[in-house]
């Protein structure tokens, strides 16, 4: 897309995937602005701004920010996420809809809000941080998934609305990578008094948050975004991560519906 500099939103840019991908894009001299909840982040190499990803006033005062100084909005990195896990049966209404305020909802506020900007200049490129859990449904983070299931379908439509105008629309999919969203990931406040699901689920999040704790550095996510945002013609769907974990995610295209499933109790022990 770009071999000048671009200027480059990153939302959930304090930490984990976000805070990797505004470091690499600066390094590569975009004008890259990050976005948290909190005011007392520092950083270096990218300007932050707080921004509230649940609050339609915070976002679009974010926007409109970055175009008060640059002018103009070129791409686009929705970064911004939080994890919940525990049973369904477990999980309140409440804590569903916090899952998908911030991974779903948040995500399409800030595309709205740079969408017009973006239109009117016929350029743009918007980059979703999904998650391989957007393709491959996890047990006891069922919740997490849907609210990546409901972001690919929703990349996948919004890329063909905007081609028109000249807007590219792209998702990541990383599998499992040392973050501090492992620490930071909220259960569902039954899950710790039902004791219908507790073992399993106490054993299957043990390996899953294994996996993450011994998974590689987000820097190699950063850079495939760097890579995308530079493409012409960037593929709508970029799985990024362990070997093993990529293979997953084409195994399910052609694996019996059956077999994989056996294979996915196998892995978590279910």
């Amino acid at each position: 897309m770009m071999g000048s500099p671009a200027v480059v939103l990153v939302t959930g840019a304090s930490s984990g995937i976000g805070k990797a991908c505004a470091e690499h894009l600066s390094q590569l001299g975009h004008r890259v602005y990050g976005t948290s909840r909190n005011r007392e982040v520092r950083v270096s190499g990218y300007e932050m701004l707080r921004m509230d990803v649940t609050q339609e006033r915070s976002v679009s005062g974010g926007i409109d920010r970055i175009l008060e100084i640059e002018g103009k909005l070129d791409a686009l990195v929705n970064s911004s996420g939080i994890s919940m896990a525990g049973a369904v049966e477990d999980t309140s209404i409440e804590e569903a809809k916090l899952q998908f305020e911030t991974n779903f909802f948040g995500t399409v506020r800030v595309c709205k809000a740079a969408l017009p900007t973006m239109r009117q200049r016929q350029a743009g490129t918007i980059v979703n941080i999904s998650s391989v859990a957007g393709i491959i449904a996890l047990p006891f983070q069922a919740l997490y998934s849907a609210s990546k299931f409901a972001l690919e379908g929703f990349s996948e439509a919004l890329r063909i609305e905007v081609a028109p105008f000249g807007i590219r629309v792209v998702l990541v999919q990383p599998g499992d990578f040392s973050t501090n969203l492992t620490a930071n990931r909220v259960r569902a406040r039954a899950s710790r008094s039902n004791p219908a699901y507790r073992e399993r689920f106490e054993r299957t999040l043990e390996i899953m948050e294994r996996a993450e704790r011994e998974g590689p550095d987000p820097a190699c996510v950063a850079i495939l975004v760097g890579k995308l945002i530079r493409r012409q013609a960037p593929s709508l769907r970029n799985p990024v991560g362990m070997f093993s974990q990529r293979m997953a995610v084409a195994a399910k295209r052609v694996l019996p519906a059956g077999c994989f499933e056996w294979l996915l109790r196998k892995k978590y022990e279910l």
